[in-house]
């Protein structure tokens, strides 16, 4: 089968590899479209992961082959599935607390590291083996590229649920990017008032037209002061950081209200620690967390909003590319002007 490996840093190539053999619990894929993700732009730019590496974890599929001990009442040759990329131990603490998507073991996996050969989800090569417990069934009207957005949305299902939004709470949400506006289409349907900062004109004119009521120009003027003054001195109920800036995020808490909740969706690069006011925190009960990953249940809920349009997320499909056009796909998303940029695999 054909796999775009990166073989280095800044170095694709498409190889021919064997076809992957299916264990009795397992199911055979063929992928369909696969989402280039800000971490397989980061992948191909120099990662602490192993090479050779096969990436792409935000991918539709169909089946082509199924174990001898999946139950075949669950599934059936020629369904169109998508894949819970986690790769939990279900044995350690926070899986057994329903924290699956925080396993200690899941960066563990071949998936990260395989000193023996190819790393990463095999979402950018035309086949992958995925445990049967690990897939969802989309209906097949579903537009494959559509059902591709299953991960990046059930991140953020993930990130608006454990920020417990009510109607009528202002949120701010910082950056305009994928996953910015991901949380600019949730927010709203939470009934929340959303006030969107982001630095790029077109971005900010593009989250209006995708449901923000206010946008900011961080870079314009003070944005806690903005942000102030649109919330009548208050602050906002809940605020959403989608950047990996660690100046950023002393931002987002300063432009947190009282008993407001700060959650941090990205990860921060670089990793830097931030001074935090925590006599502030105490005595205004601000609530400062973070998000990482879907969960079981949100991989479930995003599928379930994209195949009944509750989410429509079509406006922010940039480009899809065939696949022998990786490194041009992959310079391309990693432009700043770009919104999510896609591989096809097949039909």
């Amino acid at each position: 089968m054909k796999a775009c490996v990166l073989e280095r840093p800044q170095k694709y190539s498409i190889q021919d590899i064997p076809m992957p053999k299916v264990g009795a619990d397992e199911v055979l894929v063929r992928i369909l479209v696969s989402g280039i993700c800000v971490n397989d732009v980061r992948d191909y730019k120099g990662s602490k992961w192993s090479y050779p590496r096969i990436g792409g974890h935000e991918y539709s599929a169909v089946i082509e082959k199924i174990g001898e001990d999946v139950p075949k009442e669950s599934f059936k040759i020629g369904d169109k599935v998508i894949a819970y990329i986690i790769d939990d131990c279900g044995i350690c603490y926070d899986c057994k607390h329903n924290h699956e998507n925080i396993c200690e073991s899941f960066t563990k996996s071949k998936a990260y590291y395989n000193p023996n050969g190819y790393s990463g989800f095999y979402g950018f090569s035309e086949y992958a083996v995925v445990k049967a417990r690990n897939l969802y069934v989309y209906p097949k009207a579903t537009p494959d590229e559509e059902a591709a957005f299953s991960e990046p949305l059930a991140c953020v299902l993930n990130s608006i649920q454990r920020s417990h939004i009510k109607m009528g709470d202002d949120v701010v949400v910082i950056g305009g990017g994928v996953m910015g506006l991901l949380h600019v289409l949730c927010a709203k349907l939470q009934g929340a008032r959303v006030i969107l900062s982001e630095v790029d004109a077109k971005r900010r004119e593009f989250g209006l037209k995708l449901g923000a009521d206010e946008v900011i120009d961080p870079l314009s003027s003070d944005p806690i002061q903005q942000v102030r003054d649109l919330t009548g001195g208050r602050g906002a109920d809940v605020v959403e950081n989608t950047t990996a800036i660690p100046s950023v995020a002393i931002q987002a808490i300063e432009m947190c209200a009282k008993n407001g909740i700060v959650n941090m969706f990205s990860s921060i690069h670089p990793n830097e620690p931030i001074l935090v006011d925590a006599g502030r925190l105490h005595s205004q009960e601000i609530t400062i967390t973070g998000t990482q990953n879907g969960t079981v249940e949100t991989f479930a809920r995003a599928i379930d909003c994209i195949s009944k349009r509750i989410i429509d997320v079509r406006p922010l499909i940039e480009k899809i590319f065939d696949y022998q056009d990786i490194e041009e796909a992959i310079e391309y998303a990693s432009r700043s002007d770009t919104y999510k940029v896609m591989l096809r695999f097949s039909k």
